[in-house]
């Protein structure tokens, strides 16, 4: 074995991440907001840089009048604060305790819970916890009901005082056992309280109809919407994809600082400009290529998933980032990337680019289905169940594969259900 030392020459490739190609990598991955965001910082390091964002133009309102009074009604904010306010007896309070209501109201969430600390409010205050406590309870006392409450457990009780004060039943249950009987532990309810497995099963059937969120639908800013990156229509000749570009800024050159300083004799302003052109021209091929990248992948989606698009939902089939990429003969992060956050509007609505990728799920045949087909499937299969007798995750695994040829081990469908919100068989059993 030679351990001597000396100088030899070896050949290795090796991929250098330049500062281009992580960029161009970033602007893949980038949302349409997030792409604008860089945009408009390129345009204050690069005074070559000319951004534009484009107004989406809406038809004008008519002059406002009294045949319009009901839009000027609508065009006025009234949040939850306002709301509440304005149930208020300003006579019946004090200065003070309206001045605490006031800070009560201010330490409520959007769903209408309360947020801050008694004990915290009434040293900076200086009043009494007592006091607080009360402008709690008049708060407590509006619509909606629940609002105010400091959890769960107290809002629904608030719920149910104001609504069915005569069920002392439910009431001593959420009061006194509100952990076990969300855990469906009745039995161990039922022997304590001496009452039936029903008449516990009529107490829960009872608060499905109470509100965990009564504020929910209170909001004070205008709502959000998805804005897709793209629009999947169908004409006469088929499928037609067409990226938003309305929703990215428009760039240019900003020709009179480039022209004023081309032809300048300092060696350094030549290179700076030569530099910020360079950043310029590379930033304009990058967003070029996304959206080469993007088109074709989606176009790819067309190709694979035409009967989802012109059948539904239900006929998404098994296709995996892996599988497009190689098709497309791109690497299968560079897919990843440039589904990243996007959406896309089809004849059936607007969905994430990354909801048509689903496993595949092996059937009894050589055929293979998707993991959405499954959950459909599992979906339909517990909504018909007999909820006297549910069926267990094991019933579920041998019922796919004896009815429907679908191979799953239980654990999946345990993961399944937990995507799909559904309860495991012991919490959907009922006892009527």
């Amino acid at each position: 074995m030679n351990l001597k030392a000396g100088l030899w020459q070896q050949q290795t490739l090796k991929l250098a991440m330049t500062q281009e190609l992580t960029q161009a990598i970033a602007l893949l991955q980038y949302s349409a907001q997030e792409l604008t965001e860089f945009l408009e910082n390129k345009a204050l390091e690069n005074p070559l840089f000319t951004v534009e964002n484009k107004a989406i133009r809406v038809p004008k309102k008519p002059d406002k009048d009294k045949t319009y009074w009901i839009e000027q009604i609508a065009d006025k904010t009234f949040s939850l604060e306002d709301y509440l306010l304005a149930q208020l007896n300003l006579k019946k309070y004090t200065k003070q305790q309206l001045k605490i209501i006031r800070h009560l109201i201010q330490c409520l969430d959007e769903n209408g819970y309360f947020r801050g600390n008694t004990q915290e409010m009434a040293d900076n205050h200086r009043v009494s916890v007592d006091l607080i406590e009360e402008g709690l309870q008049i708060i407590q006392k509006m619509e909606p009901v629940g609002i105010g409450a400091r959890g769960l457990q107290e809002c629904l009780l608030l719920q149910l005082q104001r609504m069915e004060p005569e069920n002392k039943l439910a009431q001593t249950i959420l009061a006194e056992y509100f952990l076990p009987f969300a855990e469906k532990k009745w039995k161990m309810i039922s022997n304590e309280l001496q009452v039936t497995m029903k008449e516990i099963q009529d107490v829960f059937d009872q608060l499905q109809h109470l509100n965990p969120k009564p504020c929910a639908n209170f909001s004070d800013g205008p709502t959000s919407y998805v804005a897709p990156d793209a629009v999947i229509e169908w004409g006469s000749e088929g499928f037609i994809v067409r990226l938003n570009d309305y929703l990215l800024p428009k760039i240019g050159l900003n020709e009179h600082y480039y022209h004023q300083f081309s032809n300048n004799d300092d060696a350094q302003v030549s290179r700076f400009l030569h530099e910020k052109y360079q950043d310029f021209q590379f930033v304009l091929k990058s967003i070029e290529q996304r959206k080469e990248t993007l088109m074709k992948v989606i176009y790819k989606i067309v190709e694979k998933q035409t009967d989802f698009f012109r059948k539904g939902p239900e006929y998404l089939k098994p296709m995996t980032m892996k599988e497009i990429s190689s098709e497309l003969s791109v690497h299968e992060s560079t897919i990843s990337r440039a589904v990243r956050e996007k959406f896309v509007q089809t004849p059936l609505g607007t969905f994430p680019l990354k909801f048509f990728f689903t496993s595949n799920i092996q059937t009894v045949s050589e055929e293979s289905t998707s993991s959405s087909q499954v959950k459909s499937v599992l979906s339909l299969l517990i909504e018909k169940e007999n909820k006297i007798k549910p069926y267990s995750d094991q019933e579920i695994v041998d019922y796919l594969k004896n009815n429907e040829g679908i191979l799953v081990s239980r654990r999946t469908i345990a993961k399944y259900r937990d995507q799909l919100g559904l309860p495991s068989s012991s919490k959907r059993k009922r006892f009527d």
